[in-house]
C-alpha cells in the first residue's frame, strides 16, 4: 500500500499533492526516487482473512456447536459445521425446486415420474447427505475451507504401487537412442490428480 501524508494512494487514480495534480497513471510510471521525493512510502497491506470462517487473522470461528452456562442460563452457540451443513440443505433444495412441478403433476394426474428425474433427484439428496457427513468429519477450519472451496485438482508427487514417491531416473534415452545422464535426476515426478480433500460433487442438472 502506498501512503502520502498518512493517506493511502490508489493506482490508476489521480491525486493532488502540494497544489499539483498528478495523473491517474503517475504511480505506475514513476520511479522509486520520484515517489520518495514526494514523500510517498510503501507499507505492507493489512493481512486478509475469510470472514465466513475467521473472526480475524489466525482467529478461526467455532467449528462445533457449543453449550455453556452464562449467568445461570444455558446458552448454545452454533458452530461452522452446523451452519455449512444447513447451507448444503439449502443448495439441495435449490437444485430440486426446478423439477418439483414434475412430482406434483405426476401425483395430481396419476402418471409416472420420468426415471431420469427420479435418478437425478435421488442423487441430489444423496450428495447432500454425503456432503453434510464430510462437513461433520472436518478436523479443523482450514480442512473445512478446503472441503468446500478447494481446487478440483492438485499437483503432487507420483507414487509407485508400494506408495513410494517416484523420482526422475539417473539416465534417460535421447533422440539418438543413446543413454545419457538425466539433468533432473532425483527430482520428484509430479502428477495432477483429483483433490481428495474436497467435498462430493453435486450431480449435473438434467
Amino acid at each position: 500500500m502506498l501512503i502520502l501524508n498518512e493517506k493511502p494512494l490508489s493506482y490508476d487514480r489521480a491525486f493532488t499533492h502540494a497544489g499539483i495534480q498528478y495523473p491517474a497513471n503517475w504511480l505506475r510510471l514513476s520511479s522509486l526516487e520520484e515517489r520518495n521525493a514526494l514523500g510517498i512510502t510503501e507499507v505492507a497491506n493489512d493481512p486478509t482473512y475469510d470472514q465466513r470462517f475467521y473472526w480475524g487473522v489466525d482467529n478461526p470461528k467455532q467449528l462445533n456447536d457449543k453449550t455453556e452456562t452464562v449467568d445461570g442460563e444455558e446458552v448454545k452457540t452454533t458452530g461452522l459445521k452446523t451452519q455449512w451443513s444447513a447451507t448444503q440443505g439449502e443448495i439441495a433444495a435449490s437444485l430440486l425446486a426446478p423439477s418439483d412441478w414434475r412430482i406434483i403433476k405426476a401425483k395430481e394426474t396419476g402418471t409416472n415420474i420420468p426415471s431420469a428425474w427420479k435418478t437425478y433427484r435421488a442423487a441430489v439428496r444423496t450428495a447432500c447427505n454425503t456432503r453434510q457427513t464430510e462437513i461433520g468429519n472436518a478436523a479443523d477450519v482450514p480442512a473445512l475451507i478446503e472441503l468446500l472451496f478447494g481446487a478440483a485438482t492438485i499437483t503432487q508427487q507420483k507414487k509407485d504401487s508400494e506408495g513410494v514417491g517416484v523420482v526422475e531416473p539417473d539416465t534417460i534415452t535421447n533422440e539418438a537412442g543413446e543413454t545419457v545422464a538425466n539433468p533432473v535426476a532425483g527430482d520428484p515426478v509430479m502428477e495432477t490428480v483429483a483433490n481428495p480433500a474436497i467435498a462430493t460433487a453435486w450431480p449435473t442438472p438434467i
